[in-house]
């Protein structure tokens, strides 16, 4: 298989028409990639910053996370099921793996403010968290409507220091707050680095994302030498922008390991009910806050998507992704809003993890692929944890009780 895999090459993935990724910039923006561009060749690799990197990563994140074996769901399942459970990891989810990077980065290259973008909550809090740690201001970009959807992330970025900006505009999810975050980049980048969330986004962010997020696959390489005989012959993840995803099965693309990526399958197959981009035919070809991918689009603009998870609901998806899909290298499915809730139950009363409902997207994928596959080894990269996501499950697994709890705490408020 070709090195595209490990590295852009001229910041593309992939050959002419086919290629995925570039730098479609306006021109006031150029400036900042450049030093980004930079950092990223020169600061990054150096064996001082790694070093830097690697204690974080091992004494503020906790890593290696845990390369657990799902026991009980394989008996039932009939795969040896094993769950990489990033949900461990300081903030409860593979954002800080991103996110303490390109924070320690900015630093680096001599900025004072770091800005971001979220969706589900998670890399904003990532990315406070690593600014707190850091001593950098923070401020984060986030829809009205996820701010809604995510009250506990909200509330914990604003604990540790971070200025959380409402965003109003168009849909009030992702994709507008990621339009907002390069908007004040391109009037404050002096001072200002943009730590992106996710593999997309103009070059170099994808590489410098996927090289961050690689050391999940990293970590594989080395627990799977002691806990498993022989490589896997399934790895599963869920995909939104895909940094998760990217760095679960990075270290083994050159591999014979069949991957599938889970898309979020909303609750229907209509425009504006999911957020599936690879086969949905509404997904097409287009260049987009600075990248050139596949997204779903409706006459020529980007579509409005659902997915229950905040988190999986952009209408695009990573470069390298998409050349991935484009190629076979990996394949994909979609799991519906109604699976990701089974998913979730199934994997907390069999294994006794709380899984967030993005990752419970790929849990739903193993699940799905069981019924007709057995005796495979099968790893799922369980990308964070479920604790931010109790406003919305609660609500529908158990509604009444969560309506009574809101309930007595509000008439609390009042009696104070």
């Amino acid at each position: 298989m070709q090195k595209i895999f490990q590295k852009s090459k001229n910041r593309f993935f992939g050959q002419g028409e086919e290629a995925y990724g570039g730098q479609y910039i306006p021109e006031i923006l150029r400036p900042a990639l450049k030093e980004v561009e930079k950092a990223y060749k020169e600061i990054f690799p150096s064996q001082a910053f790694q070093n830097e990197l690697k204690e974080l990563q091992e004494h503020f994140i906790s890593r290696p996370t845990p390369l657990i074996y799902a026991k009980n769901a394989s008996k039932i399942l009939n795969n040896e099921i094993y769950l990489k459970f990033e949900g461990l990891a300081n903030t409860g989810a593979h954002k800080i793996n991103n996110a303490i990077g390109q924070v320690l980065l900015a630093k680096k290259m001599g900025k004072k403010k770091i800005i971001a973008e979220t969706g589900a909550g998670q890399h904003g809090l990532a990315t406070a968290c690593a600014c707190a740690k850091l001593e950098m201001e923070c401020e984060i970009f986030m829809g009205s409507i996820d701010m809604a959807r995510q009250k506990p992330n909200v509330f914990n970025m604003e604990l540790f220091g971070a200025k959380v900006r409402s965003v109003e505009s168009g849909s009030k999810t992702l994709k507008d707050a990621v339009n907002e975050a390069l908007r004040v980049w391109s009037a404050e980048s002096k001072d200002t680095f943009y730590v992106l969330g996710s593999a997309l986004g103009p070059y170099p962010y994808p590489d410098l994302v996927r090289d961050l997020q690689s050391i999940i696959s990293k970590e594989l390489q080395i627990q799977i030498k002691s806990q498993l005989d022989g490589l896997p012959d399934i790895m599963i993840a869920c995909v939104g922008g895909g940094s998760n995803a990217i760095g679960f099965f990075n270290e083994f693309l050159q591999s014979n390991i069949k991957m599938i990526a889970v898309e979020a399958g909303g609750i229907g197959d209509e425009l504006g009910e999911h957020a599936k981009r690879i086969k949905s035919k509404n997904a097409t070809k287009a260049i987009a806050q600075g990248y050139k991918s596949i997204f779903l689009q409706k006459n020529a603009q980007i579509a409005k998507t659902h997915s229950i998870s905040a988190g999986l609901d952009y209408a695009g998806i990573g470069p390298q992704l998409a050349h991935l899909a484009q190629i076979g290298r990996i394949e994909f499915m979609s799991a519906r809003d109604s699976e990701v809730l089974e998913a979730l139950k199934f994997f907390a009363k069999t294994e006794g993890i709380i899984a967030a409902l993005e990752s419970c997207h790929a849990l739903a994928g193993v699940i799905a692929i069981s019924k007709n596959i057995q005796n495979k080894k099968i790893i799922v990269n369980v990308s964070g944890r479920g604790d931010k996501d109790i406003f919305i499950t609660a609500k529908h697994i158990a509604p009444h009780a969560w309506l009574d709890f809101l309930k007595s705490e509000i008439a609390q408020i009042k009696g104070k």
